[in-house]
């Protein structure tokens, strides 16, 4: 009579060692994150040396160049808030208006929503992330936008925003987009010229002042005639120490 096999328990064996991997899987990845989170904290007093969508940038040479919050036209940060998160200075980080006119926008558009992303979370996507819109990065968007809504005030992440959005084709910042397409500096852009710059975050290198696509131009009129009946933004816009 032979003798049976004695039973393995449910943590025992290769079951144990097939269920134990994605938590090792797991444990890993956080560890990494951990280990490569980005230096939040620290941008509210250093400038960022690059950007993850700089450094992704591959279709020819870039042109990027920093200058203060108060070497930019107030006209910029109004234009770029109508038209991308007009609850800037009122939400932390979040905004469920900006999903709404999104959807709006898309209605009227015809065509697929965009992203609803508030500005905090385009700046931490663009800081450190990928364009992609897999859950993952999402999650991180949103943990990264919630700590530079904790550590930084509402001026300096307009500063670090208006210096490192893409604005044509390998054209990074305010300045480098105010010289590249009007041939001034930032400091002198006019109203027109900032909405033309606004209407062109959506798709950068098709929607530029080079292009004066005719949705990209209908896009920027409709900035401007916000922007002249949105003059409580663009008092924030200039004396945003309150924030």
């Amino acid at each position: 009579m032979s003798e049976e096999s004695p039973q393995r328990g449910p943590s025992g064996g290769c079951c144990g060692c097939i269920i134990s991997l994605p938590v090792v899987a797991g444990l890993v990845w956080i560890l990494f994150q951990y280990a490569t989170w980005p230096d939040v904290k620290g941008l509210a007093e250093s400038n960022p040396e690059s950007t993850a969508f700089i450094q992704a940038y591959d279709d020819g040479p870039v042109d990027w160049r920093w200058v203060s919050y108060e070497s930019i036209s107030s006209n910029l940060g109004h234009a770029i808030i109508v038209s991308e998160d007009g609850e800037f200075f009122d939400h932390m980080g979040f905004s469920a208006r900006e999903i709404r006119a999104a959807i709006e926008e898309a209605v009227e558009e015809k065509e697929a929503p965009r992203g609803a992303s508030t500005m905090t979370q385009q700046l931490a996507k663009n800081l450190w992330l990928s364009p992609s819109r897999n859950p993952v990065r999402k999650i991180q968007e949103g943990i990264l936008a919630g700590q530079l809504e904790g550590y930084l005030d509402k001026r300096r992440i307009l500063e670090i925003y208006l210096n490192v959005v893409e604005f044509g084709p390998g054209i990074y910042g305010a300045e480098a987009a105010a010289r590249r397409f009007f041939d001034k500096a930032a400091s002198e852009l006019t109203q027109w010229e900032a909405a033309l710059l606004a209407a062109s975050l959506p798709r950068p290198k098709s929607w530029n002042p080079d292009t004066m696509a005719e949705r990209y131009v209908a896009r920027a009129r409709r900035i401007e005639r916000v922007m002249r009946i949105t003059g409580n933004i663009r008092r924030r816009v200039e004396n945003p120490s309150r924030e």
